[in-house]
């Protein structure tokens, strides 16, 4: 992704692995259980987001680098590496250590984390191991978390309950470390970091899955995490997919969204969207329609 500038915030991408991924057949029951109109909606995507040849969804995992003029944010993570985890997780991770030396950075520089919430592939470089131990990978950095979001994860870990996407080692891991640190900011549906950057709670993805918007000089971006991991979602807001806590929740998150940014100027940045990744959605009707801006 090229440098995107909102007034006098810039945004870069450090990307930990793209290319074709899953099938949205295996990604969305419910396109699954409709063959014929997921044909309909693959026509519609842009090229860029689905390999024919494979039948695979082209999926980025990347972390977006927010610079405002006071601070050094990273939203979102990746898998990070020595995490112990099977297949397909288990790809190489050097990228995305080289993704960040490209940027002129080293884990010392960074101020803020922002998890938009914490499943394993959007928190799994909070940590890295150290002598035997899970430490925080960003010795300065407050992590940001919301608070329902990291109790519900809490509570299922203790729980022992496995839900997809997070829970077990992956909060162990990648969460309790950084509070144990304090290292961590545990915040409320009203966060915000200053006059640029705040959440908005979107939840059923997760329990309390955030988006992030950024605004500055009349301009807004919005990172918006897993609230939509393909264009499909644009164009199919009710397909949730198979790692969804709450789907049905997770899609009125969606529509809720789409119907506030539709038609405007503000930029979208979703986590999972291939190169150039950012995006604006369109009204059509009454659906929605992905366009990248290139």
């Amino acid at each position: 992704m090229r440098k995107l500038t909102i007034g006098d915030v810039t945004i870069t991408s450090i990307i930990e692995r793209d290319g074709p991924w899953r099938a949205p057949e295996a990604m969305f029951p419910k396109a699954a259980a409709a063959p014929g109109l997921l044909a309909e909606r693959l026509k519609e995507v842009e090229p860029e987001t689905f390999d024919a040849a494979s039948g695979k969804m082209v999926i980025t995992y990347q972390t977006y680098v927010v610079r405002t003029p006071h601070h050094t944010i990273l939203v979102d993570t990746c898998t990070g590496e020595d995490k112990g985890y099977p297949a397909p997780m288990d790809f190489p991770k050097q990228p995305w250590l080289d993704g960040l030396r490209a940027e002129g950075l080293a884990f010392e520089d960074i101020d803020y984390v922002l998890c938009t919430h914490l499943h394993i592939d959007h928190s799994g470089w909070n940590t890295v191991l150290r002598d035997g131990r899970w430490v925080p990978t960003f010795p300065r950095a407050k992590y940001v978390f919301h608070k329902r979001e990291y109790a519900a994860w809490e509570e299922t870990t203790k729980a022992a309950v496995e839900r997809p996407g997070g829970g077990g080692n992956v909060f162990r891991f990648n969460c309790e470390p950084v509070v144990a640190a304090g290292q961590a900011l545990l915040v409320d549906d009203d966060f915000q970091l200053d006059d640029r950057i705040t959440l908005e709670p979107t939840p059923g993805h997760s329990p309390c899955h955030c988006c992030v918007h950024i605004r500055s000089g009349g301009q807004h971006a919005v990172i918006t995490g897993d609230l939509m991991h393909h264009a499909l979602q644009v164009h199919q807001p009710d397909w949730s997919t198979v790692f969804c806590w709450d789907p049905a929740e997770a899609e009125t998150s969606r529509r809720r969204f789409f119907g506030s940014v539709a038609d405007t100027d503000t930029r979208v940045l979703p986590i999972h969207f291939p190169n150039p990744s950012v995006g604006r959605v369109e009204a059509q009707g009454d659906r929605f329609r992905w366009r990248y801006m290139r």
